[in-house]
């Protein structure tokens, strides 16, 4: 007997291939728009610079300031760049930072985004924005910033690090992961779920030592297009709510912070969810979630220790504290003690032991 759900699906057009960045002016046509403003990273402003020359008369201008955990301020001068370029849409080329300073703009400006990602952050499928203001991070929900079109060009992906392209999908994995025992769990997401998680547990291994892999790189982005669709459509747990708060207030690095969190906050749901955990563990074709979650990435060469991401000793407390605030659903009742190991064990990047 299936239990009863309610299930939204968020309206976006997905245009998925190898070469598919080159659609992007038949994107913008079909849009009806006139005037982009081009949004990139300082390390990604070339990249940007060569995209306003291939789109012509329609590339208004570009702004290529956006930084980890969409910074306030930089949105603001975002927004007195804009003053007087007429822009009618937003494109944005790149990582979550870049998605992030689009949806930000979008919120307050409600134009519409084309976004491309160049790594497997999922945000591009979510109508979810966190921002940074005063050294905390917060999240909300608006359907102003979900992107009408999402362009995934595995081309785009091929250059990407091997470092970071196990972080962002590690961190692409654990918003699968919460989707399995969200409060607002329904079994199309629980399908996409498990999917998204095995693309994703097949493409790393591969990646890390050889990059160039086309197959790999399309199973990740793949996998990636899966989890960012669970993402933006359930809610987020613990974990989301440990990264928000690690990231924000000790700037952290997302997807590094992201990979380092995710096995201790399974290994704390495990009880309350275990359904969750024999669908996770079966699609990393391993026994058990959160030892799972670890040995992917530890052996793939991440960084699994908090401290190594550049987190004092001294925050664990203040980190646990903040954690306890506006808590997120949870399977699990929170409770302060457990917390703090929890961040204690993930500071020093032990692997969490089989419930």
């Amino acid at each position: 007997m299936v239990a009863p759900f309610v299930y939204t699906g968020n309206p976006a057009r997905v245009v998925f291939g190898a070469g598919t960045l080159a659609l992007l002016p038949e994107e913008i046509e079909r849009l009806g728009l006139q005037r982009v403003l081009i949004v990139a990273t300082p390390q990604q402003a070339a990249e940007a610079e060569a995209l306003a020359i291939r789109l012509g008369g329609r590339a208004a201008a570009i702004f290529a300031e956006a930084a980890m955990h969409t910074p306030v301020d930089v949105t603001e001068r975002a927004l007195a760049a804009m003053a007087g370029t007429a822009v009618d849409g937003l494109i944005a080329v790149g990582g979550g930072s870049t998605t992030g300073l689009a949806k930000a703009i979008a919120l307050r400006t409600d134009l519409p985004q084309i976004v491309a990602p160049t790594t497997y952050a999922g945000s591009e499928m979510t109508p979810i924005l966190g921002e940074t203001k005063d050294g905390r991070k917060t999240t909300l929900t608006s359907p102003k910033v979900l992107p009408e079109v999402v362009i995934y060009d595995v081309d785009l992906t091929l250059t990407l690090p091997p470092a970071l392209s196990l972080t962002s999908g590690m961190n692409a994995i654990a918003h699968a992961v919460e989707a399995l025992y969200a409060r607002e769990a329904n079994p199309v997401i629980t399908l996409m779920a498990e999917e998204g998680i095995a693309a994703l547990a097949r493409a790393l291994p591969v990646i890390v030592p050889s990059p160039k892999d086309r197959e790999a790189r399309s199973d990740a982005l793949y996998g990636a297009w899966l989890c960012g669709i669970c993402l933006g459509s359930v809610g987020m747990a613990l974990h989301h709510k440990l990264c928000h708060t690690l990231g924000g207030t000790f700037d952290l690095p997302h997807s590094e912070t992201h990979t380092a969190v995710l096995p201790h906050a399974v290994a704390y749901n495990a009880p309350a969810a275990p359904d969750a955990m024999r669908r996770v563990a079966r699609a990393l074709g391993v026994g058990e979630a959160a030892g799972g979650l670890y040995d992917l990435a530890s052996k793939l060469g991440a960084k699994m220790a908090l401290r190594d991401l550049g987190m004092p000793e001294s925050g664990i407390d203040r980190a646990a504290d903040l954690a306890l605030q506006n808590p997120y659903f949870n399977p699990r009742p929170l409770e302060r003690d457990a917390i703090r190991t929890l961040i204690r064990n993930a500071w020093a990047g032990v692997r969490p032991a089989a419930a």
